[in-house]
């Protein structure tokens, strides 16, 4: 009697092909990719798109993403033009999307290239890392889809996808070298963009954090957490420290026209450069003062609620209050925005809460705005 032999999922041979075979058949249609079929038939990634998809990705979902990269290459269709562009353009065009510091330095990324790289970005991880805003995930990340360089990719997709497939006991972040080296060991020569691109589009749309299908996964017969039944454990993660809680108030001044009171933010640091209403000196480290003395000048201020946003490091209570008032000078470094251009405004997520707090509709596109 014969036995047969079934064939054994040997890693180091079959993990990039099987993975490659099934991002041709299934990889996402992104609005900054060169999907494999167009890049097999010579058409070659922007790498002013791969880039500004990028820096917008970090710390973002390709979900939210999209409508701003879309916008982003309509106004900007090339780094010479983004370059040129007004940086209160930018930063406008910017706001909602969150870590402004990546905006700032979108900007000046920029102009470097333009005016001092002949439009021309580095094609290798070190020249990459030189430019502002680009650090060694994005650095990689570019170098392997825009020029396909054999670079290792790591974001909290492919974070997922090697733990589990390798049942790693290391929580991260400290698993990320025993990520890099395995990667290391199953790139491939010839795709390393595709590769990276596969291994995202994995995490993303197969090996999920809470309901992995385990059944579409090319990689299944090599996953060794799937084996043992403990995909969902993994990735560990190190115990988050508890984010402090900080307070403050902001002022919505309402002019009788409908016209807010905004100004502009310093530019270094947390939402540098950004418009806000005026309020009292909150930061990540200290509370700001509540009360309505803190108010920006005298008048009718009425308290309208509170309004919570987490940020990165912290998480922040803004007390909101609104005064109506008749036509009035605005102070120095203020302006008085009008009401059907508010939603036009570099207002961050948290002060489109705070506005709209204190007039309903206010920061909603034109047409949308309630009463």
């Amino acid at each position: 009697m014969t036995r047969v032999h079934e064939q054994v999922f040997d890693t180091s041979r079959d993990f990039a092909p099987a993975l490659l075979g099934w991002y041709d058949r299934h990889h996402r249609s992104l609005p900054w990719r060169v999907n494999p079929d167009d890049r097999q038939h010579g058409v070659v990634p922007d790498p002013y798109r791969i880039w500004l998809s990028e820096i917008m990705l970090q710390q973002t979902t390709v979900a939210a993403v999209k409508a701003y990269f879309e916008k982003f290459v309509r106004l900007w269709p090339d780094v010479v033009a983004l370059a040129k562009a007004e940086t209160d353009d930018v930063m406008k065009a910017w706001a909602g999307l969150g870590y402004y510091s990546r905006a700032r330095n979108l900007k000046k990324c920029a102009e470097i290239v333009a005016f001092e790289q002949d439009g021309r970005f580095p094609e290798d991880e070190a020249g990459l890392k030189a430019l502002p805003g680009i650090g060694d995930y994005t650095a990689a990340a570019i170098a392997a889809i825009a020029f396909d360089r054999p670079a290792v990719v790591v974001d909290g997709n492919i974070e997922r996808v090697v733990t589990r497939y390798l049942a790693c006991e290391t929580p991260l972040p400290q698993a990320k070298a025993e990520i890099r080296d395995f990667l290391s060991t199953v790139l491939p020569k010839d795709r390393p963009g595709d590769f990276a691109q596969a291994m995202m589009d994995l995490g993303a749309t197969v090996c999920t954090p809470k309901s992995p299908a385990c059944i579409l996964c090319p990689l299944s017969e090599g996953c060794q957490a799937r084996m043992e039944g403990t995909q969902t454990r993994f990735p560990l993660k190190a115990p988050k420290a508890e984010k402090p809680e900080r307070v403050g108030a902001a002022f919505v001044a309402v002019r009788d026209d409908g016209a807010v009171l905004l100004r502009k933010r310093i530019e270094s640091g947390l939402l540098g450069g950004m418009s806000e209403v005026p309020g009292t000196a909150w930061t990540a480290r200290q509370d700001g003062q509540t009360e309505v003395g803190a108010a920006p000048f005298a008048a009718d201020w009425k308290r309208c609620g509170e309004i919570r946003h987490v940020f990165t490091h912290f998480a922040l209570t803004l007390t909101v209050y609104r005064a109506d008032i008749d036509a009035h000078p605005a102070p120095d470094e203020h302006w008085w925005s009008p009401r059907e251009q508010i939603a036009g405004e570099a207002l961050p997520s948290v002060m489109k809460k705070v506005v709209e707090k204190a007039i309903p509709g206010a920061t909603k596109a034109r047409g949308k705005a309630t009463s």
